[in-house]
C-alpha cells in the first residue's frame, strides 16, 4: 500500500500539536485528517475509516479513553490501528488505554522525525496483513505457519508448539500490544491451567532464540512483537 493510499487521523485539543505533528506526517506523503475532541474523532473515524488514528488523552467533550472505547465498537474499525499520543506517561493512564483497545503509546514531547519513525513501524502492520495468513514475512524471519517452521536470516530455527503459536501470535501484528489474557485464551486455550508465570519462560526462551530485541514487556499489560 502507497503512502498516499494510508488515512491517519490525528485528534488533539491542541492546535499547535495538530499543525507540527499534521505537517510532518503530511510532508513523508500520508493523508492526514485532524479531529480537536473525542466526539469529533468518532464521528470522523467511523465516516473516513483511517488506517492509524493518533490520540490524545486529556480532551473536552470526550476524552480519548472514551473515544477509543466508541470507536472499537465501529465494525468497519476493528483493526485500525490505535496508538494514544499525550503528555500522562503514568502506567494507570497507559493500561487504560490498552484496555479501551489501544495498539501503542506514544508520549509526549516526541521529536517529529521520531514519531515519524514510530508511525512507519505501527504502519508496518497493514503490509503484514497483506500478505498470506499461512506464510508470514517480517524482515528478516520467515514464519510458516502450515509447516511450523521457522527461518530467520536464511537458517531454520525449531521451536517446540507452544512457543511456535506464541511468536506467531505476536509476530500476527508487528507493535500491538497482546494482553496477558489474550495470550493465554489464544495460545493456551483450556487446554491446561497455566499462569503469567508460563507466559514469562516462553517469551524468554523466545529471546534467547529469536533476539532479546524482538519482544518488547509493557509492565501491567503483556507483550508485543518489536521490528
Amino acid at each position: 500500500m502507497k503512502k498516499k493510499d494510508i488515512t491517519i487521523l490525528l485528534v488533539d485539543d491542541e492546535p499547535d500539536i495538530l499543525e507540527i505533528v499534521s505537517y510532518n506526517l503530511s510532508a513523508e506523503g500520508y493523508n492526514v485528517i485532524t479531529a480537536e475532541n473525542g466526539v469529533e474523532a468518532v464521528a470522523k473515524a467511523n465516516k473516513k475509516k483511517p488506517h492509524l488514528i493518533i490520540l490524545d488523552v486529556m480532551m473536552p467533550e470526550m476524552d480519548g479513553i472514551e473515544a477509543c472505547e466508541n470507536i472499537r465498537k465501529i465494525p468497519d474499525l476493528e483493526h485500525t490501528i490505535i496508538t494514544f499520543l499525550t503528555a500522562r506517561g503514568e502506567d494507570y493512564s497507559q493500561v487504560a488505554g490498552f484496555d479501551a483497545g489501544a495498539d501503542d503509546y506514544i508520549t509526549k514531547p516526541i521529536r517529529p522525525k521520531v514519531l515519524v519513525s514510530k508511525v512507519k513501524a505501527l504502519l508496518r502492520r497493514l503490509k503484514e496483513e497483506e500478505t498470506s495468513n499461512n506464510v508470514v514475512k517480517i524482515g528478516n524471519l520467515v514464519i510458516n505457519r502450515d509447516e511450523y517452521k521457522i527461518i530467520k536470516d536464511k537458517k531454520e530455527i525449531l521451536l517446540p508448539r507452544k512457543e511456535f503459536e506464541l511468536l506467531s501470535l505476536l509476530a500476527s501484528k508487528p507493535g500491538k500490544v497482546f494482553k496477558r489474557e489474550d495470550i493465554l485464551d489464544k495460545v493456551w486455550g483450556n487446554e491446561v491451567v497455566v499462569g503469567g508465570r508460563t507466559i514469562d519462560v516462553h517469551i524468554r526462551k523466545l529471546r534467547e532464540k529469536i533476539g532479546d530485541s524482538s519482544f518488547k514487556t509493557i509492565k501491567g499489560v503483556g507483550y508485543k512483537f518489536v521490528v
